[in-house]
C-alpha cells in the first residue's frame, strides 16, 4: 500500500508539474502572438509575391514575344475569359466539387473501417492489402473507360474512378498509424485491465490521427484528380460533365483562353482543398501533437 501511495503521490506531482508547464506555454504563447503573426505572414505573403511575378512575367513574355492567344493566352486574357464565361464555367466547377467531395467522402469512411478491420486482424491485412495496392498502382486513365460501359449512370461511373484514386493514401495512413501505438502504452492499458475497445478509442485512434490526416490531404488532391480524368474520359464519349468537359470542348472549338481559365480554376481547387484540409488537420492537432504544437524560437 505504500508503494501504491507513493505512485499516486508522484502521479499527482507529475500532474501538478504538467498544469504549471501548460500555463507558462499559455503566457509564453500570448508573448509570442507578434512572431506567429510573422510567421503566418511569411507563409502568405512570399509565395504570393512569387506567383504574382510569375504571372506578370508570363504576361510580360506573351506581349513581347507577340505569342497569339490561340498558342499561349496571357494571364490578364484568362481572366477577362473566366469572368466573361463564368456563367459556362461555374457549373461545371459544382459537378467536378460535388464529385471529388462525394469520392473523398466514400474513400474516407471506407477506408478507416478497412483500416480497423486491418489492424484487429494481422492475416486479414496480409491477404487484402496487396488488393488495395493493386487498385492504386493501376492506371486510372487505361481502366476509366471500362467503368464508365460497366457503369450506365456517368455520374456513379465518375465517383468510382475518383474513389479509386483517393482510396489508397486513407487505407495505409491509418493503417500504419493504428499499428504505430506505442507497444509500451499498450501492455501499460492491458496491464491495468483495458479492453480491446477501450485501447483503441484511448490509445490507439489518437495514435492514428496525424497519419490519417495526412493521408486525407494526399487523397484530397488525388480525389480531383481522379474525378477530372474521369471526366475527359467520359467527355470524349460525348457526355456532358465538369471542368474537363469545357477543357474538350474548348480545345474542339480552339477557344484557348477558354481553356485556361478552366484549368485555372482545376487547379485553385485544388489548392483550396489542400489549404482547407491542412487548416483542419492543423485545428484537430495543434494543441496536443509534436507536429502542429507552436514552440518557441
Amino acid at each position: 500500500m505504500s508503494e501504491r501511495s507513493s505512485a499516486v503521490s508522484g502521479v499527482s506531482a507529475v500532474d501538478a508539474n504538467v498544469r504549471d508547464a501548460s500555463s507558462a506555454t499559455t503566457v509564453t504563447g500570448a508573448a509570442r502572438r507578434p512572431g506567429d503573426a510573422w510567421a503566418t505572414a511569411q507563409r502568405i505573403v512570399f509565395p504570393a509575391a512569387i506567383g504574382v511575378c510569375g504571372l506578370a512575367l508570363w504576361e510580360l513574355v506573351v506581349r513581347l514575344k507577340q505569342i497569339p492567344y490561340y498558342i499561349l493566352p496571357g494571364p490578364l486574357l484568362i481572366t477577362q475569359t473566366l469572368v466573361r464565361d463564368w456563367g459556362t464555367l461555374y457549373p461545371s466547377l459544382l459537378i467536378t466539387l460535388a464529385i471529388t467531395a462525394a469520392a473523398l467522402f466514400v474513400a474516407t469512411v471506407a477506408g478507416v473501417l478497412i483500416a480497423i478491420v486491418f489492424t484487429q486482424s494481422k492475416l486479414i491485412e496480409l491477404s487484402l492489402f496487396p488488393y488495395a495496392v493493386i487498385l492504386q498502382v493501376t492506371p486510372i486513365v487505361a481502366i476509366a473507360p471500362l467503368i464508365i460501359i460497366w457503369v450506365k449512370n456517368i455520374p456513379v461511373a465518375l465517383l468510382i474512378c475518383a474513389w479509386i484514386v483517393a482510396f489508397f493514401p486513407i487505407v495505409s495512413n491509418t493503417t500504419l498509424g493504428l499499428n504505430s501505438a506505442d507497444h509500451n502504452l499498450v501492455d501499460l492499458f492491458q496491464l491495468y485491465g483495458a479492453s480491446r475497445r477501450q485501447v483503441f478509442w484511448h490509445l490507439r485512434l489518437p495514435s492514428a490521427m496525424p497519419y490519417f490526416l495526412g493521408g486525407l490531404r494526399i487523397s484530397g488532391g488525388l480525389a480531383l484528380i481522379g474525378a477530372v480524368v474521369a471526366e475527359f474520359v467520359a467527355g470524349t464519349g460525348g457526355s456532358q460533365s465538369g471542368l474537363a468537359y469545357r477543357i474538350l470542348e474548348s480545345g474542339y472549338t480552339m477557344q484557348i483562353p477558354r481553356m485556361f481559365a478552366a484549368l485555372f480554376m482545376i487547379t485553385g481547387t485544388g489548392i483550396l482543398i489542400f489549404l482547407a484540409l491542412s487548416a483542419l488537420s492543423h485545428l484537430v492537432l495543434r494543441k496536443w501533437h509534436e507536429s502542429a504544437v507552436t514552440r518557441e524560437g
